[in-house]
């Protein structure tokens, strides 16, 4: 009995100090890629291209994806524009059904600066997908 409590002690003895000092500790973490763009009043850029491919470069959407503002500046407005788009983040060499993501300013009053947040939904034939895209976005009034 007195070897088994002696066990008990050495092997917590052993976990405790593997525990504080023989490893570095690890945490999760959630990287959340945020943009940043200026906008002048009354300005459209092209923010990127949007899509939904296999393994092959092959797109699987059944639809132009829809985009839809979560949180952001008042007059800010973000669309998406069918188009053929080329993947090349997947060094995919030929044009793919997706679309171009339009954002606008409309007529702007003051200088601000702000977090907008986006939700893109994917319609594939395997059913709906949906991603988010976080943008710092600066809103500049036109100047005269």
């Amino acid at each position: 009995m007195q070897f088994l409590s002696k066990s008990i002690v050495a092997l917590a003895s052993l976990m405790m100090a593997y525990c504080l000092g023989g490893t570095s500790a690890r945490a999760q973490t959630i990287h959340i890629p945020v943009v940043d763009i200026a906008l002048k009043s009354g300005e459209t850029t092209e923010f990127g291209n949007v899509w939904m491919i296999t393994h092959e470069c092959r797109s699987i959407l059944t639809a132009t994806p829809e985009v839809e503002i979560m949180e952001g500046p008042p007059g800010v407005t973000v669309e998406i524009k069918q188009a053929m788009v080329v993947p090349r983040a997947y060094s995919c060499a030929n044009p793919v059904a997706g679309g171009k993501m339009m954002i606008s300013a409309a007529n702007i009053e003051e200088y601000s600066h702000s977090r907008m947040v986006l939700r893109v939904t994917y319609r594939t034939r395997s059913g709906d997908r949906q991603r988010s895209q976080h943008i710092n976005v600066t809103l500049f009034p036109k100047s005269n």
